[in-house]
């Protein structure tokens, strides 16, 4: 009873349908067209449709809506199978395109004219739209709406073999240009263009319109549920009529839901475009973007997008997500599984004094003190620390407690050290900050002969390596909005800090790129996968540590 109460309503209406025998075997899509890099949205219309399959045993096809040349590219094809693999979507078969039905299409084409239920126009794309009426209005019918079967059939064949101008002639749907709904006004089903294709090269000079080509390539390959957002409302009509006019066996159906929408994110392709082709980003991978190739670089996971996934849920419905929810998801992933490295991104040198100069120790830590399956890794310790900039105050306010003239804190995994001295440069920053330890304190050890408040992360000066590290904030100023009236992006300056001077524990070099890490009391970051180069790895901060994310109690 729990089961049945907690399902979504595309789930419902799919169970309705295996118990009246409409389906015996669930087939779902996820149907991208290659003018762009995916966005988190696809994601979730990727997972939604996969995890359909998955829950009902059934069959899910990667196939491209690949019939806009003018757009499409090979790299986008290509990006786009790289995201579906590294979500975990398993796709039946070879990747599928519709090009490969555009056989299919133009064999339908004939049989609605056969039917007389298509015709050729000559009408200009302005003219069709002057006839197609308004919201308020019906439209009129074309005055080459009752040319014959016959001539039909001889132009449109003639169009397909290249005898008419781009644009002199299209193919119309017949079906009533008083119909409340504009989609089913006579729409355009074939235009001329004589475009070079990625998958097809110059065989076509005519190619379908989306709307004509989407219920064939579902028709086709046997789809049972063509799952779509909302968008497509309206257009659920003229997908019903082309499959039923073309007279398909089992028909697919088409079910819409909402929209994934983030708060303060680009998601717009044409929008991404342009901040690409401006040199704004560096790439559509950049990791201040959503799109999937820029969250994979930035250090998500595909579990974290998963579990973000359930936690938005399906819905009939538009509503806003929280950028903080998908930041929570991320953390909660990382937060077992990630090991602890020791980092300092603004670094001053510690000196302890009464060290032995040349004596390094090993010292043990655990990789994630939340996770002790992960086991223990050896830091090397000198006399020469590197330590956070802001780990030192010459005149700390109340409540600071690390270190300052005469305070003292433990290194963390190391031992107390208490700060006896401190150096200054001709501008009058700390360069120096000189301390002495206390043998007897050294971790692990079980001293309780005191307390101290503060512990504070450190590097070895000798060992350390030498590492940028970029944070990022968000791309949009969150003030002000996304868009401008005018459409451009409200941009958020400090959306990118590049930091030359960071230091990190000797251990990082056994990682590789795309390999992620808490840096203890910084955040969460990874070994950037596009500017890392051997022995030179870039560090991208994935989040911060702490969210200002609170997961519902009914969710918890």
């Amino acid at each position: 009873m729990d089961k049945e109460i907690s399902k979504n309503f595309i789930e419902k209406i799919i169970d309705q349908d295996l118990k009246e025998g409409k389906y015996t075997k669930i087939a779902t899509r996820f149907p991208p067209e290659p003018n762009g890099y995916l966005h988190i949205g696809h994601a979730k219309s990727i997972l939604l449709n996969y995890g359909l399959t998955q829950e009902y045993n059934g069959i899910f096809n990667l196939r491209f809506d690949d019939t806009n040349p003018t757009k499409e590219k090979t790299e986008f094809v290509e990006s786009i199978v790289a995201d579906v693999e590294w979500l975990g979507a398993e796709y039946d078969g070879e990747v599928k395109f519709a090009s490969n039905y555009f056989q299919d299409m133009y064999e339908g084409a004939i049989k609605l004219i056969k039917k007389g239920k298509a015709y050729v126009c000559d009408l200009s794309a302005e003219e069709i739209k002057e006839y197609r009426g308004t919201l308020t209005e019906p439209g009129k019918n074309s005055p080459y709406r009752d040319r014959t079967i016959e001539e039909n059939l001889d132009l449109f064949e003639r169009m397909k073999n290249g005898e008419f101008e781009d644009g002199s002639k299209v193919l119309r749907a017949k079906i009533d240009m008083s119909s409340p709904n504009i989609n089913m006004r006579d729409p355009v089903i074939y235009r001329i263009a004589r475009m070079t294709h990625h998958n097809t090269g110059d065989e076509w000079c005519i190619y379908p319109m989306y709307d004509y080509a989407h219920p064939i390539e579902d028709a086709v390959e046997g789809i049972t549920h063509s799952i779509c957002t909302l968008e497509f409302e309206d257009h659920r009509p003229l997908y019903d009529w082309v499959v039923q006019e073309l007279e398909y066996e089992h028909p697919p159906k088409q079910i819409e839901f909402a929209k994934l929408y983030l708060t303060n994110v680009i998601t717009g392709k044409r929008y991404i475009k342009r901040l690409v082709d401006q040199g704004i980003v560096d790439g559509w991978d950049d990791p201040r973007l959503v799109t999937i190739a820029a969250l994979r670089r930035r250090g998500f996971t595909p579990e974290s997008l998963k579990n973000f996934m359930e936690l938005v849920g399906v819905a009939k419905s538009n509503s806003s997500v929280d950028y903080a929810m998908l930041e929570y998801c991320i953390r909660d992933d990382l937060k077992p599984k990630a090991p602890r490295m020791m980092a300092v991104l603004d670094p001053i040198k510690l000196v302890i004094d009464n060290y032995p100069e040349d004596q390094v120790e090993y010292l043990d830590a655990q990789v994630n003190m939340e996770n002790p399956e992960l086991g223990v890794k050896q830091v090397p310790f000198g006399r020469e620390l590197w330590i956070e900039r802001e780990d030192f105050m010459e005149n700390p306010p109340k409540k600071y407690y690390r270190l300052f003239p005469g305070n003292e804190v433990r290194l963390m995994n190391a031992y107390f050290v208490k700060c006896v001295d401190f150096e200054k440069d001709e501008n009058g920053n700390v360069t120096v900050v000189h301390c002495t330890y206390d043998p007897i304190t050294k971790n692990g050890t079980g001293f309780t002969g005191r307390k101290v408040k503060g512990t504070i992360q450190w590097v070895p000066v000798k060992q350390a390596k030498k590492v940028t590290v970029r944070l990022y904030e968000n791309l949009v100023d969150e003030e002000k909005g996304v868009y401008n009236e005018d459409g451009s992006v409200n941009l958020n300056p400090n959306s990118l800090t590049v930091l030359d001077n960071c230091y990190i524990e000797p251990s990082i070099e056994e990682y590789k790129p795309g390999d992620s890490f808490q840096f203890v009391r910084n955040g969460y970051f990874c070994i950037d996968t596009k500017d890392s180069t051997e022995g030179n790895p870039v560090f991208n901060r994935i989040v911060s540590l702490k969210s200002s994310f609170k997961l519902p109690k009914k969710q918890m």
